[in-house]
């Protein structure tokens, strides 16, 4: 079989793929020859079985992956009903996932009938288990072979840290694993001992191969080299000086690889740097990466490096800014994750000193721990009660085309079928979204105007009317700082930076302000959010009031002043309160610009649970409907957590409703993009990460299964159940060609998303939204026409909106 190394060399140098190589039908079955839990296990009746790279270098996946006919997973899901929440959260559901390792024993055989088998250990199973793809009967002898081969060199690749080019066949000989047999997978019956009679491989898979590549091989290779001379690879910038350091917090030895732009791989720089982390003067920090023959990297330690961890891969990824705005994509690879983790508390002791500007070890142990889960890789524990949730449905990435709008139409004021401005004069943008839940509308807030749209049957966006002057009662002018809709959606209540101390009702029929209530004489209104989280539906009059040390009820049929003193919680200590939101059941949560999150389960009392702050401001807040998921939004990451207690004495309750223990800190999920996505996001458009305000999908009937932000001109959306499985491609993006200045769900499901750009408004379906790639992320937006000088209404949504 060795003699035939040299076939995958192809396949091997299109780096752009993620796929390298794929069998595309047969079974997976788990085999337990000495288990007493049952010979045999089918695990995916129909699956295709894949190797792909990772993104890290030298580093591969061998995945199989389920395969549903056209509407059998809907079916699924609804036989499943309640009893299939477990499953439908687990990570194993449609996909299983191997690190592509020597210790898997990866082998393969062509049975008598046939049959091609590839077979694995189980290395979390009892001993002596094994994982077999049993391969259809239209894959050919040369797949098979080709696969196996694929395989191989991927664990030397990953063993010996180089590429498989260099492999002597006596290397790769060390990955042959032919002489252990592989048991028959059959759900029937276990074979008796000293019946499997192990096959040969048949000569025909190397004779076929040999055959299949001879002929293009030399070709191939030609036209890869050629190609290669074309590509240029990135290359690492010149290092900054380095600034001189008072205290290491952490110094280790790694191996440094840099992310290379043409190939979407890692690529490796220097086998043995030293990586430093000092401090360099008063909460400034600094990291250096040093090799033997030159000084690599230097930079400050700040939030905008978007540090990961992943212990898996004993690695840590980090973006890198130059002086001239350039940004790059780092990886350093440990030894062992004892050297990772000492580099991590140094590293984050210096990110958390720097945003907090407070000493590392005056925090206290459970805080520290908090911070450090934050930033891993986990994966959670999984929800019970989000498996009825349509977070199974196969997301098409499609193309959508021009003749299914899904778009509002473009308005003016006097409202023109033929003659369209498609951009106002009045030096304003879109800037603001508000959703209707009691009826199809959308709110979107430009300068002193509101836009109104209606949700059609058919998931467009279709123009109301257009108020055209926001003033108060008195006539004056001014643009809301923030809106939301209240009293059945009759009501929508604004807020005028210009009077801290009051609010003003709009009357939605009459599109015009009608009431001004005065807070309070001396607490302001820095924001606020509705008494329960359907309230908009409702008659509902009260709703909460935030100040920067305070939180309150307001009750606008009060005389006087609208704030409800008996209900009024107030701090000594400067909170910097920035956001809030509440449950279904009005429980509230609470977060600051210092980071920190509190969950009350009353208006008044005091909080029941706090959370430690990461350090980075949170400017956005939602709840799950059922109080289970808080979501915050920092500008360079977002962060789930979940509130269920699962053990002490407390057991099964939220923390809104009883408070954690001190060792049982909720463990946190920092949602964020790829390093290697944020560099190419930077690379695009020369703009940092600045996520708006994320929200859960809604409904009162809802589950929650997806999660929303945007950040410049993309659009990113995240699968509830990939993030809580651990998966490692959690989001999809959409991309535009103008910054989206707010952006949600439509109520009730999360396959519409409506978008507001700075002259224009959209309802898109989440199925056009794409894996982030090379490609994805440079993807110039196609133009949809909109710039024409006459245009019909169904074809344009833009106006002053």
């Amino acid at each position: 079989m060795f003699m035939l190394r040299n076939v995958t060399k192809y396949l091997f140098g299109d780096t752009s793929k993620e796929s390298i190589v794929e069998i595309p039908q047969g079974q997976l079955y788990l085999v337990r020859p000495l288990s007493p839990k049952g010979y045999s296990e089918l695990i995916f009746k129909d699956a295709a079985a894949t190797i792909r790279r990772t993104g890290q270098e030298y580093q591969y996946q061998l995945v199989v992956q389920r395969a549903y006919e056209e509407g059998e997973e809907e079916l699924l899901a609804e036989e499943d009903g309640d009893d299939g929440a477990a499953e439908a959260l687990s990570a194993d559901k449609d996909e299983k996932t191997f690190l592509l390792d020597q210790g898997l024993h990866f082998r393969s055989e062509v049975r008598d009938g046939g049959e091609a088998v590839f077979a694995w250990r189980d290395l979390s199973g009892d001993p002596g288990d094994l994982y077999e793809f049993v391969c259809d009967r239209s894959v050919q002898a040369p797949e098979v072979g080709t696969f196996e081969m694929v395989a191989i060199k991927c664990q030397y690749e990953r063993k010996f840290r180089k590429p498989q080019e260099a492999a002597t066949e006596k290397e790769l000989q060390q990955f042959n694993f032919t002489n252990q047999t592989i048991p028959s997978a059959s759900a029937l019956s276990a074979p008796t001992a000293g019946a499997i009679d192990h096959p040969t491989r048949p000569k025909a898979i190397e004779e076929s191969l040999v055959k299949q590549t001879q002929k293009d091989l030399s070709s191939r290779t030609t036209k890869s080299r050629s190609s290669d001379k074309e590509v240029t690879h990135t290359t690492a910038p010149p290092s900054a000086m380095t600034p001189k350091g008072a205290e290491v917090l952490a110094k280790e030895r790694a191996e440094l690889h840099l992310f290379d732009f043409p190939s979407g791989s890692f690529m490796l720089q220097d086998r043995s740097v030293v990586a430093t982390v000092s401090e360099v003067g008063r909460w400034e920090y600094w990291l250096q990466i040093t090799g033997e023959e030159r000084e690599w990297l230097g930079q400050p330690v700040v939030a905008d490096i978007n540090p990961v961890f992943n212990f898996e891969y004993l690695s840590f990824i980090f973006n890198h800014y130059t002086e001239d705005g350039s940004a790059y994509s780092w990886l350093l690879r440990f030894a062992d994750q004892e050297t990772e983790e000492r580099f991590q508390e140094g590293l984050m002791r210096a990110l958390w000193e720097r945003l907090n500007e407070i000493k590392w070890t005056k925090s206290t142990d459970d805080e520290r721990q908090y911070v450090l889960d934050a930033f891993q890789d986990l994966t959670m524990e999984d929800a019970e009660n989000l498996a009825n949730e349509e977070a199974d449905e196969v997301e098409e990435e499609v193309e959508q085309d021009p003749s299914d709008s899904q778009q509002a139409e473009e308005y003016d004021s006097d409202e023109s079928a033929d003659d369209v401005i498609t951009k106002a004069d009045d030096g304003n943008t879109n800037s603001q979204l508000a959703v209707g839940y009691k009826h199809d509308r959308s709110f979107v807030v430009r300068g002193s105007k509101i836009g109104v749209f209606k949700h059609t049957p058919n998931n467009d966006l279709e123009f109301s009317t257009n108020i055209s002057k926001v003033e108060t009662p008195g006539g004056k002018l001014f643009s809301p700082k923030k809106v939301m809709l209240h009293s059945e959606d009759t009501d929508m209540i604004l807020q005028n930076e210009a009077n801290p101390n009051a609010l003003y009702r709009m009357d939605l029929e009459y599109g015009r302000v009608v009431d001004e209530w005065k807070i309070h004489d001396d607490i302001p209104v820095k924001t606020f959010a509705p008494e329960k989280k359907f309230s908009q539906m409702t008659g509902e009059q009260t709703f909460l009031g935030l100040s920067h040390n305070a939180l309150y009820r307001v009750d606008p049929r009060l005389s006087g002043n609208k704030m409800v003193e008996s209900d009024l919680k107030q701090y000594t200590s400067k909170n910097a309160f920035s956001s809030a939101a509440t449950t279904e059941k009005g429980y509230i949560a609470v977060a600051s610009d210092k980071g920190d999150i509190r969950m009350f389960d009353k208006l008044g009392l005091r909080a029941k649970s706090q959370l430690p702050a990461l350090g980075d401001n949170i400017i956005g807040l939602d709840v799950s409907a059922d109080g289970r998921w808080v979501l915050a939004t920092c500008r360079t990451f977002l962060l789930l957590i979940d509130t269920l207690q699962k053990d002490g004495k407390n057991e099964g309750k939220l923390g809104f409703e009883k408070p954690f223990a001190k060792d049982s800190k909720p463990q946190p999920k920092r949602l964020t993009l790829q390093p290697s996505h944020v560099a190419q996001f930077h690379h695009e458009t020369k703009a940092a990460l600045s996520f708006t305000p994320a929200r859960f999908n809604t409904g009162v009937d809802d589950k929650e299964t997806s999660i929303i932000t945007a950040t410049g001109p993309f659009i990113v959306t995240w699968n509830m159940k990939k993030v809580l499985a651990g998966r490692k491609d959690p989001y999809t993006i959409k991309r535009y060609d103008q910054e989206v200045k707010a952006d949600d769900f439509k109520y009730g499901s999360d396959r519409n998303v409506i978008v507001a750009l700075p002259n224009e408004v959209n309802m898109v379906a989440k199925q056009s939204f794409k894996k982030p790639t090379r490609e994805s992320i440079a993807a110039t937006p196609r133009a949809s026409g909109r710039f024409g000088s006459r245009l019909r209404k169904s074809d344009v949504v833009n106006s002053p909106y």
